[in-house]
């Protein structure tokens, strides 16, 4: 996959001089040396050394994040190393601090890590299954050939497919399904560029519906379960999935409006020819797991069984059915669970620490209310999410925000993990956008205007939804 745009060009130009070690190399030192020098000036402040190494390593993760000195998989296993050397040895802090690490290694099998890890396999059978096309087939009979309609079809199809499984899987599926149809139209038609911007975008934004739509989602609710609040899925959903419908629906209203889809004439008879044939067993036996797994999460509230555990279901079936081989597991993004585990793990130290409680008084002592400090923390995480990982954005801000007080200290995770997946406004903002800027038939720009609108759009949308939960619905 090439990502063409700016932000990777001087990341191209050292592989191909065979030179990427030396950036990688010197980004990781500089930014080692820059977290000692901001460490510094911390530890004047006369705080505790566990403290001082738990803010230290925190300045270098969000650093190496955002550069990518590593990838972020990697920062993850740092930032568990880390900890195990600070708090496992007395060989950085010494024998007085030295406490129990299994709560850091307990990261690994967190009940976040599960439900991700049965989503990834649910993907990945529909992938195998050949579904993508089936999938396209079906929007256009629901939703019949005017440009407009299709569209908003082919939107909600990709939301519905990205609330139950990654959101880059989903993309990659309706991006190949659609990509006939762009380039039939050509790259200059109005309604390619609607396509490959509306498709990823209500990817990223349909994630919002469920807790394993997106990791930012997973984090949060992770987060909140350390400190002892359980949301269900069908909870999620209550404020989660009127958050994706609308903004899909703005995003979808101002594609139409921008490139006048009204005067498109389309031409779908060769996107209506069937696919080859697949195995039928395969098809069956995954929309069969898809079914009862999906239920089994929904009903989470009659049978009392966790989600971590009626994760399992898609695991044991779909290896059951010969559906997902050997092969086909190494195939997962496991760096996506080591990225969370570390942020997990590095939330956790913050707060055990303190960490978390001083930031947190400071801000509560600034000259401004507890419901501006939640709109701060909202536009801060689509800011960063689109210039860096929206997972490192809520790995980092959701601990931050655990620590508010009051309902607060509820209400602003859920909005963080919200409002990270508003980030569209580039082509490394989202894996999704990505995914449609490497396939050449649209440009940078394209993504720009839709990415500002839900700079402002998504968190308002986001406040409001979860403010109506955290006051109405939630019994705190």
């Amino acid at each position: 996959m090439a990502y063409n745009d700016s932000r990777r060009a001087a990341f191209r130009l050292f592989k191909k001089l065979k030179y990427g070690w030396v950036w990688a190399s010197s980004t990781f030192l500089g930014n080692f040396a820059l977290a000692i020098f901001i460490s510094s000036f911390f530890n004047q402040l006369g705080y505790p050394d566990d403290l001082n190494y738990v803010f230290f390593l925190s300045i270098l993760a969000v650093g190496l994040w955002v550069t990518e000195a590593i990838p972020p998989f990697a920062v993850g296993i740092f930032i568990i190393a880390g900890l195990l050397l600070g708090f496992g040895t007395d060989f950085v802090l010494g024998e007085e601090h030295k406490t129990p690490v299994e709560m850091y290694l307990g990261t690994w099998t967190s009940n976040v890590i599960w439900l991700l890890l049965g989503g990834f396999f649910l993907a990945e059978a529909m992938s195998i299954a050949n579904l993508d096309r089936a999938l396209f087939r079906f929007t256009i009979k629901k939703f019949g050939s005017d440009p407009n309609r299709l569209l908003l079809g082919l939107m909600l199809t990709t939301a519905v497919g990205s609330m139950v499984m990654s959101n880059t899987a989903t993309t990659a599926m309706m991006i190949s399904s659609i990509l006939p149809l762009a380039r039939n139209m050509g790259k200059g038609s109005s309604y390619s560029k609607a396509l490959l911007v509306g498709i990823p975008a209500a990817a990223t934004l349909g994630g919002m519906g469920t807790i394993i739509g997106s990791t930012p989602n997973a984090i949060a609710v992770g987060a909140l379960q350390e400190k002892g609040i359980n949301i269900t899925f069908v909870e999620w959903m209550v404020f989660g999935l009127p958050t994706a419908l609308a903004s899909i629906y703005i995003f979808w209203r101002f594609l139409v409006k921008k490139l006048q889809l009204s005067k498109v004439a389309l031409d779908l008879r060769d996107m209506m020819k069937k696919p080859a044939s697949k195995n039928k067993f395969e098809v069956y036996a995954v929309l069969f797991t898809l079914f009862i797994t999906v239920s089994m999460w929904i009903t989470e509230p009659l049978h009392g069984i966790p989600i971590a555990a009626t994760s399992a279901i898609p695991i044991v079936l779909l290896t059951l059915f010969q559906v997902i081989k050997a092969e086909d597991v190494r195939r997962l993004p496991w760096d996506t669970l080591m990225l969370v585990a570390g942020g997990l793990a590095l939330g956790i130290a913050m707060v055990d620490v303190g960490l978390t409680d001083i930031i947190m008084e400071k801000i509560a002592a600034l000259p401004i209310a507890l419901v501006g400090v939640a709109v701060v923390f909202a536009i801060i995480s689509v800011l960063i999410s689109n210039i860096m990982s929206n997972t490192a954005a809520s790995a980092i801000l959701v601990p931050l925000g655990l620590a508010l007080p009051g309902i607060w200290g509820f209400a602003v995770p859920l909005l963080v993990a919200l409002s990270c997946s508003c980030a569209l406004l580039l082509p490394v903002s989202t894996p999704s956008n990505a995914i449609a800027f490497s396939t050449g038939m649209v440009e940078q720009k394209e993504f720009r205007p839709g990415g500002i609108l839900m700079i402002f759009a998504g968190p308002i949308l986001a406040f409001a939804t979860v403010m109506v939960y955290v006051l109405v619905f939630a019994n705190l």
